[in-house]
């Protein structure tokens, strides 16, 4: 087991940081994974099955790419949408 922390971009609230965590979580070989807004970091355990740019990659689908991305309007954007739906997933459980 492997556990990593990674500083992103554009962690705005609790609604983003639902997001992050439930696709995350969805990744194979993923076991746990813990936004910490405040730092702009996301901590992940994942075996030997999961593979850190797969991490990465969806981190970056979402809108939250690695601190070390060129962060463009578009992945703003695409982080905006995945707060407001991060928010809504908190209204509804």
């Amino acid at each position: 087991m492997k556990t990593e922390e990674i500083i992103v971009a554009n962690i705005k609230c609790g609604g983003c940081a639902t997001t992050i965590k439930n696709e995350l979580l969805k990744l194979n070989g993923v076991s746990d994974a813990e936004v910490f807004n405040e730092k702009d970091m996301v901590k992940v355990s994942y075996d030997n099955t999961a593979k850190r740019q797969t991490i990465i990659d969806k981190l970056h689908s979402l809108g939250y790419p690695e601190a070390i991305e060129k962060n463009g309007l578009l992945l703003q954007l695409k982080s905006y949408t995945s707060c407001m739906l991060g928010k809504i997933n908190n209204l509804t459980h």
